[in-house]
């Protein structure tokens, strides 16, 4: 029963009652119409709720270990935004990312336009060496993972990227992980002068510091307690694309 057939009833009903009097025989005419025009109703609606169970529910897309390379090369292909804003409970700075870098690069865009960093905090520093993020003991970064999936990274470290000061770059997995496979939500920034080139060749860069240094510098100087986890909480507040 579709609205052509909605209508129909309506017009009947219409004319019985632009027509109809006074009289109890008009009147039994008017409330059998109207009881017609009920059931119409009422089937039109139990048809339409129906028609709703019945359509298939769209599957949740999941990265996993077996899609995430192929999906981050058309990400990249596709995505021409090279720079991100932390804005973090300290103040705010901005990440410049490296094109030829691609999966890094499309990997943190595409965690960024999720909302995952949002209300992550920087839970590992230490002093004259890194600020790393991307990770909290709040029970709503677990969840943003799980929805958006379990995958790691290759690591992409002979474009001729160092660890300068300033530079964004990927920790690895704590898993069994002798191929050194990157952590996709986490990051860690350098802060040593001029810069940490022992970890060339084991990590991967994907971007540097282009504004905002100095904050960096705040949160690298907060007090930390055991596991290098600060005594204050740094909180990215809000992660955008720019």
């Amino acid at each position: 029963m579709r609205r052509k057939e909605l209508a129909f009833f309506t017009s009947i009903l219409l004319f019985l009652v632009a027509s109809c009097g006074g009289n109890s025989k008009k009147q039994a005419q008017e409330n059998t119409v109207r009881i017609k025009f009920e059931d119409t109703l009422s089937l039109v609606k139990k048809e339409n709720e129906t028609e709703k169970k019945t359509e298939p529910e769209k599957e949740e897309f999941l990265l996993t270990e077996e899609n995430a390379i192929d999906f981050f090369f058309k990400y990249a292909r596709e995505e021409k935004a090279n720079k991100v804003k932390l804005t973090t409970s300290m103040g705010s700075f901005t990440i410049q990312l490296y094109d030829n870098v691609p999966y890094h690069k499309a990997n943190f865009i595409y965690l960024t336009r999720k909302g995952y960093f949002d209300n992550t905090q920087f839970h590992r520093i230490v002093e004259d060496f890194i600020i790393q993020g991307g990770n909290s003991d709040d029970t709503e970064t677990p969840k943003k993972r799980r929805s958006i999936g379990r995958y790691l990274l290759p690591p992409d470290a002979k474009k001729g990227y160092k660890h300068h000061r300033g530079t964004i770059s990927m920790p690895s997995s704590e898993r069994d992980n002798p191929h050194k496979l990157a952590s996709p939500f986490e990051f860690f920034i350098v802060v040593t002068k001029p810069g940490s080139y022992h970890l060339d060749g084991s990590y991967t860069p994907f971007g540097k510091v282009i504004q905002g240094m100095d904050v960096v510098d705040a949160i690298n100087q907060v007090p930390v307690g055991d596991g290098d986890w600060p005594w204050q909480n740094v909180y990215i507040l809000k992660a955008e694309v720019l």
